[in-house]
């Protein structure tokens, strides 16, 4: 029997009143059994319902008196209470694969479940997708989806998930967009493999065959230290340019034949290949903002201040949902504006109205190799020597993981061993996870104390405002001295 353990409950709620335990379990909602959160919060906004739980070993119908519409007010432990649908592919550029040893838990959970999908923007590939669960989508509303495509020939994707249902699964996504689901794709390019006539032939196939899609988005193979598989490797800058150009030759088609560009490429193409990005107009409300695609340019609106409001789903991955947590690599790392507070470890005095005042210091911003290149031309726009970058390598992963979001607390930490005291270091909040790194380093272990920050311009811009009355000397220097931005 499906059930989920509740992990909380909220102060002053329906639950509490009716006499819901942290711990309980709970089994299900006016007689009918929930496979997942979908189904709960479905069930919970009903009025006066029963919950069936599990305490001690005993089973208990519990009466919660509510209106219509009112949350219960309890936290389970998994959004999924049925168990995560696995991944049954065994695709050489899976990156669940090539992490190292010794991270948490959860990252090492391969699932292929559409409801993640759906609850969090994890990719599926559909091939343990079924009639069931098509109903279920289109019914229930279920949308939107991401579905990883990586190839249309059939034959390819079946060699790239090393399934033989690959060639055949693309069926649920024409089944999708005929119910009108709203779809978001995705292709990883492998070197090699699904690039070059195979990506030509991918993408013309997916403007033929599956024009109604949101968006797709390709993106470049990740290859760390610890992949084990021969075939797959980093693209070089001369195969970055290639697929660049066959986006846009495809973009510049779809925008005649749908009126709107659909493929993107992932911004560290443009990095790889020394590209412009494309203007901000070109990714339209940035609905693929977290896969890569139209960061740079979002961040930038962000940071000028072009942007009346933050792009995409900030701060972390992707979006989370009202009671239970994300699970599995994909899942958000982001943290409340609470916890942020809570994990700064650099001193700050109050002020006298009780507000936090930053202390007007030489400031270092961490931040990934990739998200330095993108960071440097807007923080030389501030004209403060006094304010440098911070770069990571990430010696943890290896290869050509580069991203903010994949640093971890050793690498952080052995960058700010060299650093000098008394700095100020900003810390992106999109590698933290409930106040971990990936490694399970906290902030408070770092060599020097960090201010966490969330990862959007706007925050970073804010971070980096002139307290009035700190006593700023000439050319970004603090008064007391002249500080080292070295």
């Amino acid at each position: 029997m499906s059930s989920a353990v509740v992990v909380a409950v909220a102060p002053g709620s329906p639950a509490e009143g009716a006499g819901i335990l942290v711990g309980d379990e709970l089994c299900s909602i006016s007689g009918r059994p929930v496979r997942d959160v979908i189904e709960y919060r479905v069930l919970g906004d009903e009025p006066d319902v029963e919950l069936e739980v599990r305490r001690g070993g005993i089973e208990l119908t519990v009466e919660v008196r509510k209106a219509a519409g009112i949350p219960l007010g309890i936290e389970v432990d998994s959004p999924l209470f049925d168990g995560i649908r696995t991944c049954d592919n065994h695709c050489e550029f899976c990156f669940i694969y090539q992490l190292p040893p010794g991270m948490r838990r959860s990252l090492y959970v391969k699932d292929d479940d559409y409801r993640l999908s759906f609850l969090y923007g994890n990719f599926t590939t559909l091939t343990r997708f079924t009639e069931s669960d098509l109903e279920r989508v289109v019914t229930e509303g279920l949308s939107p989806l991401y579905v990883s495509i990586h190839a249309t020939a059939a034959e390819v994707r079946s060699d790239l998930l090393r399934n033989r249902r690959g060639g055949t699964s693309l069926r649920w996504l024409r089944a999708l967009l005929d119910h009108g689901v709203e779809v978001h794709g995705q292709v990883v390019v492998c070197p090699g493999v699904n690039d070059g006539e195979v990506l030509e032939d991918t993408l013309w196939g997916i403007l033929d065959e599956f024009p109604e899609l949101a968006d797709v988005a390709v993106v470049p193979l990740g290859v760390s230290d610890h992949n084990p598989e021969p075939r797959m490797r980093p693209h070089t800058a001369g195969e970055a340019l290639a697929v660049v150009r066959t986006v846009e030759e495809v973009r510049r088609a779809a925008r005649t034949l749908l009126g709107r560009a659909m493929v993107h490429a992932a911004d560290e193409y443009y990095l790889l290949a020394d590209l412009p990005f494309p203007a901000a107009e070109e990714y339209g409300d940035f609905d693929m903002h977290e896969d890569g695609i139209g960061m740079a340019r979002a961040f930038e609106l962000e940071f000028t201040g072009r942007s009346g409001r933050t792009i995409g789903v900030q701060p972390g991955f992707f979006a989370s949902v009202d009671g239970a947590p994300a699970v599995g690599y994909r899942a958000p790392r982001g943290e409340p504006a609470a916890e942020l507070e809570r994990l700064t470890t650099a001193d700050a005095p109050p002020a006298g109205d009780g507000a936090v005042v930053v202390p007007d210091r030489p400031v270092g911003i961490l931040t990934g190799p990739l998200g330095a290149r993108v960071l440097e031309p807007l923080v030389a726009t501030l004209g403060r020597p006094d304010v440098r970058l911070l770069p990571v390598p990430n010696r943890c992963f290896g290869g050509n993981i580069g991203v903010t979001g994949l640093m971890v607390g050793e690498d952080v930490a052995a960058v700010l061993a060299a650093e000098p005291e008394g700095h100020r270091y900003l810390l992106p909040d999109v590698c933290l996870s409930r106040g971990r790194f990936l490694d399970g380093v906290v902030p408070a272990d770092l060599p020097r104390p960090v201010e966490v920050v969330p990862t959007d311009g706007r925050a970073l811009r804010a971070a980096l405002e002139p307290v009035p009355g700190a006593g700023r000397g000439r050319g970004g220097a603090p008064a007391d001295g002249p500080g080292d931005p070295a």
